[in-house]
């Protein structure tokens, strides 16, 4: 009996042991996302543990991209170890005061998981951090003649939110780069020609104005050129037509003079023919009148006769 008592004891002191454990470890694996911005320093700690009766420490980061990194300090034998690790990735300061990780100037390069294992007289402990880097987008904005709008945020990471104000119907664009950025394009076709980009990105909120050309005003602008074109047109019909007409009348004029004379000499080419005619009648006429004269006296008494 007394060594049954004693097998269950055993057995209950192990099982609160395991279940000690497990409730250890379910506590210690934190996981902490922490998000810097490009160029930024980052610092991160191992979190909230006694250094009495420290003896290891040991970062072990994993980025997304390239290879795996070490840091290691012993402090039994106030060793350092650095295996794979970039210049930019070190101890914050002493490990032996300090067993905080820094990493300046952060890139694309160095987001993934970044591991903190350290080992002391009470245990294990790990603390884990999920390092995400953010790339404010470059802001453009655009105006075409046709008084269409297009705001870019170039190469930012994660991907931009664009609005507009005034507000209107819009259209987007992505462009997925292979470093993880990504380019957003909104096209924006506006009624006003005073409007405004809006970005929001987690790095930086930014906005930029400018005066474009509306579609209504750009609608205007056509019809007033077409019909400026047309009465230009017009203007220059009717310019050649009372040009035309100040000819004719210069050149009617100017052949009036030219006519008149013909008309007289065709007169006296007339007369002319006419002439001979007048000639032939005109003694015809003489010839008659003598003839007459002469029958006449002939019938006429003697007395009168001598009178005549």
């Amino acid at each position: 009996m007394k060594a049954k008592a004693d097998m269950n004891c055993v057995g209950k002191t192990f099982c609160a042991f395991v279940l000690l454990t497990v409730a250890v470890t379910m506590v210690t694996m934190a996981n902490i996302r922490v998000s810097k911005i490009a160029g930024a320093s980052v610092n991160l700690t191992c979190g909230d543990i006694s250094r009495m009766d420290l003896i290891l420490v040991t970062w072990k980061i994993r980025p997304r991209t390239g290879n795996h990194c070490t840091l290691a300090y012993r402090t039994d034998q106030n060793k350092t170890d650095r295996t794979n690790c970039s210049e930019r990735m070190d101890w914050k300061s002493s490990p032996d005061t300090d067993s905080a990780l820094q990493i300046r100037q952060v890139t694309l390069t160095d987001e993934g998981c970044y591991s903190c294992e350290t080992v002391n007289s009470g245990g294990n402990f790990n603390q884990t951090y999920t390092l995400t880097v953010l790339v404010p987008p470059e802001l453009t904005l655009t105006c075409d003649s046709k008084g269409t709008a297009v705001c870019k945020a170039a190469v930012g990471k994660p991907a931009a939110q664009i609005s507009w104000d005034p507000n209107g119907d819009s259209r987007t664009e992505f462009e997925n780069h292979t470093d993880g950025t990504v380019t957003v394009r909104s096209i924006y076709s506006p009624n006003e020609t005073s409007i405004t980009c809006l970005v929001s990105h987690p790095a930086s909120n930014k906005s930029i104005s400018k005066e474009c050309p509306s579609d209504n005003r750009n609608t205007f602008l056509q019809y007033f050129a077409i019909s400026a074109g047309l009465l230009g047109i017009l203007f220059i019909l009717a310019l050649i037509f009372l040009c035309k007409l100040h000819r004719g009348r210069i050149w009617y004029k100017s052949k009036i003079p030219e006519t008149a004379p013909t008309h007289n000499v065709q007169d006296s080419n007339e007369q002319q023919e006419l002439e001979p005619y007048a000639s032939y009648v005109q003694k015809e006429n003489v010839i008659y009148n003598t003839v007459y004269e002469v029958t006449v006296s002939e019938d006429l008494p003697p007395q009168l006769q001598s009178a005549t």
